[in-house]
């Protein structure tokens, strides 16, 4: 017959725990909770470790649960048990101080100062963009321009579709909804200057702004929180290399560049939905050509072009921004992404709704 495992003999002498045997996984769940009963009762202030032959990983966790529970020094542990255990002697105790529940009050203050340090940070950012607007302005060939050629196709070429499709669908139902009402008065034919007027001044840039932060600006905020989670934008802080150089200014450039054009492309598909509907309504192509023509200034076409450019600014230089404070995490790239879209989207209604404002009071 094989000779039976090693095991543990536990007992307490006095204000001592004694520890006799093999200290191991098997030994550990047979006598863990007689071990944490003769501790818990307060009376075991040590540790004889001096009769252990073994002590595996499993031993190590039995005594530092039984250094918690008010053991104050293990005696006669040998000397490669103890550098076993020393490592555990550096961490920390958890935190139980913020297990209570915030009162209102403190949630209010803390996103308080969070909003407070990221408008910092967006401060700050908007400087460097500055300051590195004016290097490449002055240095342009050290811009990287085939890889703004490369991001210029991915968020302009393969976005056609998708704007195209949004565009040509908000035409054709701003032109359906408005159709009903003003045939009530006979000025229908009228339906096609509010088409291409909220085309021109309003949907058509803020509709691609909106498509180009989901889809271009949360993969800028992804490549670079990606980078800088694998710590390679820290390798090229440390080569020397500025990321906002290196990284930001291409993908700004490729957004300021393609937000315009494809302001003019959703414009276009708009306007087309808008006369697909009311050519399906008996209309004549001439006649609302004119109409067009006609209620169509090129101020219209100025206002919605001057807002892409900044709508494309925006789109990039948050996805961007986001993509560098990314922290580490398995969720860091995904959080970074999410504050990306919304980011671009709040800041995209908001400086619409300033433009607003400066039109109406300048009479543009």
């Amino acid at each position: 017959m094989a000779d039976p495992a090693p095991s543990l003999t536990l007992d307490r002498n006095g204000s001592s725990l004694v520890l006799d045997g093999h200290l191991d996984a098997d030994s550990v769940a047979a006598n863990w909770d007689k071990a944490m009963q003769l501790a818990s009762d307060g009376e075991a202030k040590s540790i004889d470790a001096s009769k252990l032959t073994y002590c595996d990983g499993a031993g190590v966790a039995l005594l530092w649960e039984l250094r918690k529970k008010g053991i104050t020094s293990i005696e006669g542990l040998k000397p490669d048990f103890v550098k076993m255990l020393e490592p555990f002697d550096e961490v920390a105790p958890p935190d139980t101080s913020r297990d209570r529940k915030d009162s209102a009050l403190e949630v209010v203050g803390i996103t308080t100062m969070q909003l407070v340090d990221d408008f910092r940070e967006q401060i700050a950012f908007l400087g460097q963009i500055i300051a590195t607007t004016i290097y490449f302005f002055i240095h342009p060939a050290k811009l990287r321009w085939n890889d703004a050629w490369l991001i210029f196709q991915r968020a302009g070429v393969q976005a056609l579709v998708i704007v195209g499709m949004v565009s040509f669908l908000t035409g054709l139902i701003m032109a359906f909804q408005s159709a009903v009402p003003l045939k009530q008065f006979g000025v229908d034919i009228f339906v096609i200057n509010l088409v291409a007027l909220a085309m021109l001044r309003e949907l058509g840039p803020i509709m691609t702004a909106i498509v180009l932060a989901g889809r271009s600006g949360s993969a800028f905020a992804a490549e670079i929180g990606t980078m800088k989670v694998n710590e390679e934008i820290n390798a090229l802080t440390t080569m020397g290399v500025d990321p906002v150089r290196f990284l930001v200014a291409p993908r700004i450039l490729a957004g300021l560049l393609v937000m315009p054009l494809l302001t003019i492309y959703a414009n276009l598909a708009g306007i087309g939905g808008g006369f697909a509907v009311m050519l399906g309504t008996g209309y004549p192509f001439p006649a609302l050509w004119n109409q067009l023509v006609g209620a169509v200034a090129l101020k219209d076409i100025f206002a919605g072009l001057l807002k892409s450019f900044v709508f494309g600014m925006l789109v990039a230089g948050i996805g961007c921004l986001r993509g560098l404070q990314t922290k580490s995490g398995a969720s860091a790239v995904g959080v970074s992404t999410t504050r990306a879209v919304v980011s671009s989207i709040f800041y995209i209604i908001l400086v619409d709704a300033i433009f607003a404002v400066i039109f109406y009071a300048i009479g543009f």
